[in-house]
């Protein structure tokens, strides 16, 4: 054997059948509850619980009182440590955390598998209920683990409607899908208001005469967003306020052909309409609003 290898035997020792013994009464009570599926811990002369039991006190040595005490079955968690890559003989087949768990009505800690999912849902603190096995034999493992309390979920939310346009509404669409914006213009303050409505918000009065405002504006204000949206061109896009030519108020509408940090207050701007055979009565005929290229508006 070459010099530099040092000089080695394996050994193996081994009990075959298995190395049996006896569990005493504190630690076979355990066991007992283990397989009935409760948790159980045993009183102090000093009234302390001890989870697992044992037969002294290992504060004072004094015999247990022989009382015990069903404890649990949640816990908190007291400390732990992540194993990313479990070995052969460990209790769970995928990444889980060691931790000490002091089950409620306990005055000392258990050490214990948690099911945690990811190392950043088991901490100190962290409140913890008992895994069991479906077949239980006596044995700690019947306790397969523990996984984290409960405290989210996540429902799938999908509610189907049907809106129907009223009457302005209904006026305004039918003007979207022949290319134009209707609005309306009120007879008392002469104010023109689109989308095109039936009554004048400022002095009250019936608006009666329709007019068709054209596909030309300015942006009064604008908003640049980053989150996907299928109507928007890319992202980030622009949403905008658009005071269009002869009305009132403005409307609200997407701006495009334009980098959003180029879109600006006063700049003027144009409708993009999709292809006429394409229209419906329905916002999405109209595209966005894009830079007409002529000089901003200064806006008071």
């Amino acid at each position: 054997m070459p010099s530099d290898e040092p000089l080695t035997a394996e050994h193996v020792l081994e009990f075959p059948g298995g190395y049996t013994r006896t569990t005493g009464p504190v630690i076979g009570r355990f066991l007992t509850e283990l397989r009935a599926g409760r948790l159980v811990g045993v009183r102090t002369a000093e009234g302390r619980v001890l989870v697992p039991p044992l037969e002294y006190d290992p504060a004072t040595g004094e015999p247990v009182t022989g009382e015990y005490v069903e404890v649990g079955p949640a816990g908190t968690v007291t400390a732990c440590a992540w194993v990313p890559e479990p070995l052969d003989g460990h209790p769970l087949d995928r990444p889980f955390a060691w931790a000490l768990i002091k089950l409620d009505g306990a005055d000392t800690a258990l050490v214990h598998a948690v099911d945690a999912g990811n190392p950043k849902a088991v901490a100190a603190g962290t409140r913890v209920w008992p895994v069991w096995r479906g077949e239980r034999t006596g044995h700690i493992t019947d306790l397969s683990c523990f996984a984290p309390e409960v405290t989210k979920i996540v429902s799938p939310v999908r509610s189907a409607y049907t809106l129907r346009a009223g009457g302005a509404l209904g006026v305004f669409l039918e003007g979207i899908g022949r290319g134009v914006f209707v609005g309306g213009r009120c007879g008392g303050c002469g104010k023109v208001y689109v989308p095109y409505r039936l009554s004048c918000p400022e002095c009250g009065l019936r608006i009666a005469e329709r007019t068709e405002l054209p596909g030309t504006g300015t942006v009064t204000t604008f908003a640049i967003n980053n989150l996907p949206d299928p109507r928007a061109p890319e992202v980030p896009f622009v949403s905008a306020y658009i005071l269009l030519d002869g009305a009132d108020v403005p409307m609200i509408a997407l701006v495009g052909g334009v980098p959003a940090h180029e879109v600006r207050h006063g700049m003027r701007v144009r409708a993009v309409w999709v292809p006429e055979d394409e229209r419906t009565p329905s916002m999405a005929s109209v595209r966005w609003f894009a830079p007409t290229g002529e000089p901003d508006v200064e806006l008071s």
